[in-house]
């Protein structure tokens, strides 16, 4: 879900993990899938179902790229 209704969890929204996405995106430029995943799981519990979706979320802004051939994320934005 992307817009938050008043019973879920501010933490736990499609929102909060892309938030948490462009900070650490924004500050190492390139990051591998694992590595991001890692930090978000870090920061906030239980995100596996929202990773996905907020990832796409930031792909389809144009604020990230996806890099296949080493499996990395590569931020989009100066």
């Amino acid at each position: 879900m992307l817009f938050p209704s008043k019973h879920d969890n501010p933490d736990q929204t499609i929102i909060a993990v892309a938030t948490t996405m462009i900070k650490y995106l924004s500050r190492y430029k390139v990051v591998e899938y694992s590595a991001l995943l890692g930090y978000c799981k870090s920061k906030t519990d239980k995100i596996e179902y929202l990773f996905s979706p907020a990832i796409d979320l930031l792909y389809i802004l144009g604020l990230v790229r996806y890099l296949p051939k080493s499996d990395c994320f590569e931020w989009a934005k100066s």
